[in-house]
């Protein structure tokens, strides 16, 4: 089965509001989840706002570091797969080498503020239709929910 590549576009913060229904439909298809940037401190600041996200909910995440092969989401600035994740996120214009093997479904998230983000995942959304991939395009609605605008 060929790796499926999403994208979803960002217009206001916050990120780990729009992220973390995501990661929570992930978990519940008993999906690990390897969420990848380049930046320490968004990493970070998506820690400590994913722990905050809702009262009546408990998504299970941690950074990477000595027990990174045993979370279910794993915040990390590498992209080595050291929880066997069947899901990459790649946020802050992160990119991939090889995107296939061993992720179902690639997602990249970005924000309209971060034009190299932005123009990363321009050129991810081009190269993966251009290989025949799945490829799905969804902006956040006023209301919070992702609408598919996949042409």
């Amino acid at each position: 089965m060929a790796c499926e590549w999403w994208f979803y576009h960002l217009e206001r913060p916050p990120l780990a509001g729009a992220l973390a229904p995501l990661l929570e439909k992930c978990l519940e298809r008993d999906w690990r989840v390897l969420v990848s940037s380049p930046d320490v401190s968004a990493l970070s600041q998506l820690d400590k706002d994913l722990w905050r996200w809702k009262d009546d909910s408990f998504l299970p995440h941690g950074p990477e570091g000595e027990h990174s092969s045993r979370q279910p989401v794993l915040l990390s600035t590498s992209l080595e797969n050291a929880n066997d994740a069947k899901i990459l996120v790649l946020m802050n214009g992160q990119d991939v080498e090889t995107p296939d093997q061993p992720y179902q479904r690639i997602m990249v998230v970005f924000q309209s503020d971060d034009q190299h983000a932005l123009q990363t995942a321009r050129g991810q959304f081009k190269a993966a239709r251009n290989a025949g991939l799945n490829v799905k395009y969804y902006q956040l609605s006023e209301t919070g929910s992702w609408i598919d605008k996949t042409r």
